[in-house]
C-alpha cells in the first residue's frame, strides 16, 4: 500500500485529487493539508511513502516544504503537481530534491500512475517543463559528459536513452522493446556505468545536453 499525503490549499482539489488516487487499491491517502509545513510535520508521526505537493500555498509553499522534507526524511517521495511550469520552479523543485514534477493538466489514469512509478523510485516529470530546464541546467547538478566511439553505445542502447529522456519507466521502454523488465535493468545499469553517472534523472539530463533525442 502506498501511504500518500496531499499538500494543496484548496481543499476542494485536494479532495477531488484524494478521490482520485484512491480510486486505486494501492494507494491510501492520510491526510490532505494545507502548506508543506503540516506536511512536513505529519511526516514525524505518520507513515508516508509520497507527498503530492502543489508550489503556491501559504506559510510553507511546495518547494521550501520539500526542502524540509527530504533533508529530514530522503525515503519519503516528494511528487509536485502543479499548475506552474516555468524554468525556475522545476529548477527550485529539482534543487529541493523533488522525486517528480507534473502539472494538473494530466488525467486522472495517468495521475495515478505517476504516484505509483515515483514510490518506486522512478523519476516522472512532464516532458515540457523538464526539458526546457534540463538544456540550461548546471554544471554543479549534472557533469557534463561527452560521447565517444570508446563507448560503443549499441543502437539499442540509445533508443533506451531516449525512452528514459522521454520519461518512461521500464516497464513500458520493456514492452517497447519486446524485452524483459529485468533485462531492462540490466542494460541500464551498464549505460550507467559506461557514463559515470548514478540515476535516471542524470540520465535524461545527459541525453539532452547531448543532443541525443531524435529530431521532432
Amino acid at each position: 500500500m502506498i501511504r500518500v499525503i496531499i499538500a494543496d490549499d484548496q481543499k476542494l482539489l485536494s479532495e477531488s485529487l484524494k478521490s482520485i488516487i484512491e480510486n486505486d487499491p494501492d494507494i491510501c491517502v492520510i491526510d490532505c493539508v494545507e502548506n508543506g509545513l503540516k506536511a512536513f510535520e505529519l511526516c514525524q508521526n505518520k507513515d508516508v511513502d509520497l507527498i503530492l505537493m502543489d508550489i503556491k500555498m501559504p506559510v510553507c509553499n511546495g518547494i521550501e516544504g520539500t526542502r524540509l522534507i527530504k533533508q529530514k526524511y530522503p525515503k519519503i517521495k516528494v511528487l509536485i503537481l502543479t499548475t506552474f511550469e516555468d524554468d525556475k520552479n522545476v529548477y527550485d523543485a529539482l534543487k529541493s530534491g523533488a522525486d517528480g514534477y507534473i502539472l494538473k493538466d494530466i488525467t486522472p489514469e495517468e495521475l495515478i500512475q505517476a504516484v505509483k512509478n515515483t514510490a518506486k523510485g522512478f523519476g516522472i516529470f512532464s516532458k515540457n517543463p523538464y526539458s526546457s530546464v534540463i538544456n540550461n541546467i548546471s554544471t554543479d547538478t549534472v557533469e557534463e559528459v561527452k560521447i565517444t566511439k570508446e563507448l560503443d553505445f549499441k543502437e539499442r542502447d540509445i533508443m533506451i536513452m531516449r525512452m528514459v529522456a522521454e520519461g518512461m519507466n521500464n516497464k513500458d521502454i520493456a514492452f517497447n522493446l519486446c524485452l524483459s523488465v529485468g533485462r531492462i535493468k540490466n542494460i541500464l545499469s551498464e549505460i550507467l556505468s559506461k557514463l559515470g553517472l548514478s540515476d535516471r534523472n542524470q540520465l535524461a539530463s545527459y541525453v539532452y545536453k547531448n543532443n541525443i533525442l531524435p529530431p521532432p
